[in-house]
């Protein structure tokens, strides 16, 4: 599943102090303790099958155990703490997966993890009543079928190539949930409420003071052989991302899973406190809604093909990457990071910048220059709300930029910073919004894309929020999907990254990392547990093994 971040690309690694300071063996971890995370964003539900946010997965993932997990290269994977006790087996025909599961995983009210719990969590995200937004990874499936207590059948409807992926998922647990309808699940406690919410990773979800803090204790139930050695971690959520710092500077929080890049010099120049900057699973881009009822006048102004490439070529993409985000990003011209097999390369369009152009495709596209100097088309002026996450900075100041762009070229633009946790339940997973400036975190290695560009997966059921519709496009994806060989594969999603280059249904902007601060002084990993940020939650990766001193 894409997640907003709100993504794996090829900038080379830069690693800023380094981790030089976390090499102690594990035989010298100590136990116990309390880390304390600093974060801007709050979260929405730990509900695993309802995530579409940075935020509430970070969390979610340090309390629900997975069926499978990735290892650093993101290969599938078995881990001590993973719910499956082999990889599975797959048909010769690519349409069965065979999975087994270990007798000693359990919830965290002690009833075991069964077969019947994958069966349910599949079942009830490929449920269209259920409104799940990672749908489009299930809905392929045909039948599941529980052959005892601990392994399970699911057999696919046709050849579905990023399947394996879709094991990488927490589960849920069938008996809190099976009696609640499908409909109401959003609504009910589970997920939101702490006391109403059954877990089954290292630690659970202990208390969740909405704006202030969310509290994770041990889970004293924890069944995996490689148990926690932090006993408490608190997440304290700040106003912005520069108080955030603040508090790490002077000792506050241990951690920060995000910081300004403009901050970076502040934090290196304290001995007890290291900054890790590595390729990040993240892109940015300007999403356009088309839905007519989704603006003041009831008219999109986004409909034109030529009026969304002028507004790619009226925004100066290459100075945000080398103003904002200090030359440490790189240009995206598809939603496939370069480097990748599914990047097409030069066979995108790269949109330079170039208000002249930008002026001429408004024109061809029927805009004129209004009174005011703002475009007007059919009696509609060019103005429109462009809403991002209040708080962080490198989008204000990215916002900013692409009011002043646009501006130049005749389209008014209010920049609208929302609280996070808002946003994303009001607006982003129901599609209400004229545009917005985000970002996916592309935490599932495959590149498969349909759930957020297919038609056929518009809200509440899919993440195609902006109401985008390309039947081309939304045939490449099941094509793809179907194709085994891998350059047959890569052809097809060369295809898909230039047609969606050309019509932009997004402004692809630009690829980068996110900064995480620790304090070096007090949290430790070894070498080979330390936290990879060119995955999704890479920041996190193996925080089982983690200690304080």
């Amino acid at each position: 599943m894409w997640i907003s971040s709100i993504t794996v690309f090829a900038l080379i690694a830069i690693l800023i102090v380094g981790c030089t300071g976390n090499k102690s063996k594990d035989s010298s971890a100590k136990e116990g303790g309390t880390l304390i995370v600093g974060t801007f964003s709050d979260i929405v539900s730990v509900n695993p099958i309802f995530i579409n946010d940075t935020a509430s997965g970070d969390i979610e993932q340090l309390v629900f155990a997975k069926l499978y997990d990735l290892d650093r290269e993101s290969n599938l994977a078995v881990e001590s703490w993973s719910i499956a006790a082999e990889l599975p087996k797959v048909s010769a025909d690519n349409l069965t997966y065979s999975i087994k599961l270990k007798k000693t995983a359990k919830w965290s009210d002690g009833n075991p993890i069964t077969a019947d719990d994958v069966k349910f969590t599949f079942d009830t995200i490929r449920n269209e009543d259920t409104g799940a937004p990672g749908i489009s990874q299930y809905d392929k499936i045909e039948s599941i079928t529980v052959k005892d207590d601990y392994s399970l059948d699911i057999k696919l409807k046709q050849i579905y190539a990023p399947f394996q992926f879709a094991l990488y998922s927490s589960i849920i647990p069938a008996h809190v949930l099976k009696d609640i309808p499908v409909t109401s699940l959003q609504e009910s406690k589970f997920g939101v409420d702490p006391a109403g919410t059954v877990t089954s990773g290292p630690w659970s979800f202990s208390e969740w003071k909405q704006g202030q803090y969310i509290t994770l204790n041990r889970n004293t139930n924890y069944w995996g052989k490689e148990k926690p050695h932090i006993d408490t971690i608190i997440y304290k959520i700040y106003a912005d991302q520069n108080t955030e710092v603040q508090a790490l500077i002077k000792g506050d929080i241990q951690m920060s899973e995000a910081i300004p890049l403009t901050q970076i010099a502040a934090i290196k120049g304290k001995n007890n406190l290291e900054v890790i900057l590595e390729p990040g699973p993240q892109y940015e881009y300007i999403q356009f809604n088309f839905k007519d009822e989704n603006f003041p006048d009831n008219y999109s102004p986004f409909k034109g093909q030529k009026t969304r490439q002028a507004i790619a070529s009226a925004v100066n993409r290459q100075g945000m990457v080398d103003n904002v985000l200090k030359g440490s990003g790189g240009l995206m011209n598809s939603p496939f990071l370069p480097g990748s097999w599914a990047d097409p390369g030069k066979e995108a369009v790269n949109y330079a910048y170039d208000a002249e152009k930008a002026k001429a495709l408004l024109a061809e596209d029927g805009w004129v220059p209004g009174k005011d100097g703002i475009l007007v088309k059919d009696g509609h002026r060019f103005s429109f709300e462009l809403q991002y996450n209040a708080g962080n900075s490198r989008r204000e100041q990215v916002s900013a930029i692409i009011q002043e762009n646009l501006k130049d070229v005749g389209i008014e633009v209010t920049p609208k910073g929302i609280d996070f946790a808002t946003w994303i339940d009001q607006n982003i997973t129901p599609g209400k919004f004229p545009a917005i400036l985000l970002a996916w975190s592309l935490n599932n290695p495959d590149p498969d894309g349909e759930s957020i560009f297919s038609s056929k997966y518009f809200p509440p059921t899919g993440q195609n929020g902006g109401w985008y519709v390309n039947e081309s496009v939304d045939e490449l994806w099941v094509k793809g999907q179907q194709v085994v060989d891998q350059k047959e594969r890569t052809k097809i999603y060369h295809q898909i990254g230039k047609e969606l280059s050309i019509d932009l249904p997004y402004v692809f902007l630009y690829q980068y990392g996110l900064p995480q601060a620790y304090d070096s002084t007090k949290l430790k990993w070894n070498e080979v547990d330390r936290p990879e940020s060119s995955m999704g939650y890479g920041y996190l990766f193996h925080a089982i093994k983690w200690w304080l001193e």
